[in-house]
């Protein structure tokens, strides 16, 4: 059975990350939570906005 230990410490590593992001720039508690919610799906973000950055 094959693990995927690297990379689902790179996705808790990276939500960590984002969620320090996101909730201390949050205005209100409401934000921090949306923030939070942020942080579940930053993938997507980075992805995103790397797709866009690179114009593919």
């Amino acid at each position: 059975m094959q693990g995927s230990a690297p990379a689902g410490a790179f996705y808790g590593v990276g939500f960590i990350g984002a969620a320090v992001y996101f909730i201390s720039h949050a205005i209100g508690f409401w934000m921090g939570v949306l923030g939070f919610f942020k942080a579940l799906v930053w993938p997507a973000f980075f992805v995103y906005e790397s797709f866009k950055h690179f114009a593919l």
